[in-house]
């Protein structure tokens, strides 16, 4: 029988709370992540008022300087720790990956100076269009529209540009490369990055609207991830017969793998919360996992480096989780982490290399306080251990700790 009947997993994607001890070894345009701190820098630079998460114990995490403006509780009302990664990367697959119990020791492969021409004309062959060569780089994906969205509209050309992540990304007027073709595009593109020297991650269509000086990405995106390399924690679940709802890009970045129900992509951080919330008081289900990402303190303010933007997005969140907590039963465990840093205080636009806050909730809790520094993956032997399934390569469970 499962200690918690339904455990609900979200990821805050980058809310980091300080620099990872390797955090040195990883750079962001050059400079050392060692000083990088997304939630500590939030805080100090613009405020942060997050009442709901600090009630759980954010504040309470230990940390070199307290957050400034998240005060610790003297009687949480959950239980709270930081965890470190151990696989070489800091980008969302890598962290997903390993949340789920896999160590990734190879990272994917990222093309600082833009694709090699044999990719690109691979890409123009079948597709019959020319790729704008000039857009060919790691590239802020609204400037990269700004940019080339006028001669997209003009040629028909491709935008076709890159991050600091693994990612091949395809941005496309919707009115001017229809979204079926969009998708097919970018399904050749996946099929031609699979293997060393371009083991890509992901590929990512980017589809927006409007006009020059007016351009919007719409929520039409679409990830194209590869499959995990092992079975994760989710794999185990499934083939137990245990429900598994994604939220969000969760599902592409597993690639479907282990995943037995979709609620599908999320327009907004909002919207995913509605999401989360309707599989929660679904009456299908009733045991079982639930994995959602909320991805714009990412996608819409760490890599724009916008820490008053970022900060109101954790303000949403935390007035929204009254509502999470609001929908769970009584022997439902509630789980808020994060998949690595990306502190928009900080060099370049690239992510950072952090330890992940983690809290935890339940109705049933009789305790509370902080349980031991620990990996990422101790998520998911938490998980494997509640529901009885076996681990995946790595992570101790620390499922006894909550009471």
């Amino acid at each position: 029988m499962s200690k918690f009947n339904r455990i609900h997993l979200v990821v805050l994607d980058s809310v980091g709370i300080g620099a990872a001890p390797d955090a040195n070894d990883f750079v962001n345009a050059g400079v050392p992540d060692g000083a990088s701190d997304t939630l500590g820098h939030i805080s100090k630079s613009v405020g942060l008022n997050v009442p709901n998460m600090a009630k759980l114990g954010l504040g309470n995490i230990p940390r070199e300087t307290p957050l400034k403006t998240v005060p610790a509780e003297s009687n949480p009302t959950g239980y709270a720790t930081k965890l470190q990664e151990v696989s070489l990367g800091k980008d969302t697959m890598t962290g997903h990956w390993e949340i789920m119990g896999l160590n990734i020791t190879e990272p994917f492969d990222t093309f600082w100076n833009g694709f090699p021409e044999e990719i690109l004309t691979k890409i123009e062959e079948f597709s019959g269009r020319k790729v704008i060569r000039e857009a060919n780089k790691p590239y802020s994906g609204t400037a990269v529209i700004e940019d080339f969205g006028p001669r997209q509209m003009e040629t028909g050309e491709l935008i076709i540009y890159t991050s600091a992540d693994p990612v091949l990304q395809i941005a496309a007027h919707e009115d001017v490369i229809p979204l079926d073709e969009l998708y097919r595009i970018c399904e050749y593109a996946r099929s031609i990055t699979l293997e060393r020297p371009a083991l890509l991650g992901r590929i990512i269509a980017r589809p927006y609207v409007g006009e020059p000086g007016n351009f919007t990405r719409t929520s039409n995106r679409r990830d194209l991830a590869v499959s995990p390399f092992e079975p994760t924690v989710l794999d185990k679940l499934n083939e137990a017969g245990i429900d598994t709802y994604a939220v969000g890009k969760i599902n592409d970045i597993f690639n479907g793998a282990g995943i037995n129900h979709d609620m599908g992509h999320n327009k907004s951080n909002s919207h995913g919360i509605d999401n989360l919330i309707k599989a929660m008081t679904s009456e299908d289900f009733k045991h079982g996992f639930s994995f959602t990402n909320l991805v714009d303190f990412d996608a819409l303010y760490g890599h724009r480096r916008d820490p008053h933007g970022y900060r109101d997005c954790l303000h949403e969140f935390d007035q929204r989780l009254p509502e999470i907590i609001a929908a769970m039963r009584e022997d439902d465990l509630l789980m808020i982490t994060a998949d690595h840093g990306n502190d928009p205080t900080y060099a370049g636009t690239d992510h950072t290399r952090e330890y992940i806050p983690f809290l935890a909730y339940s109705p049933s809790f009789k305790g509370n306080g902080l349980i031991p520094v620990g990996h990422f993956s101790d998520i998911s032997a938490t998980v494997a251990e509640n529901f009885g399934v076996d681990k995946a390569m790595i992570g101790e469970s620390f499922l006894d700790k909550l009471i």
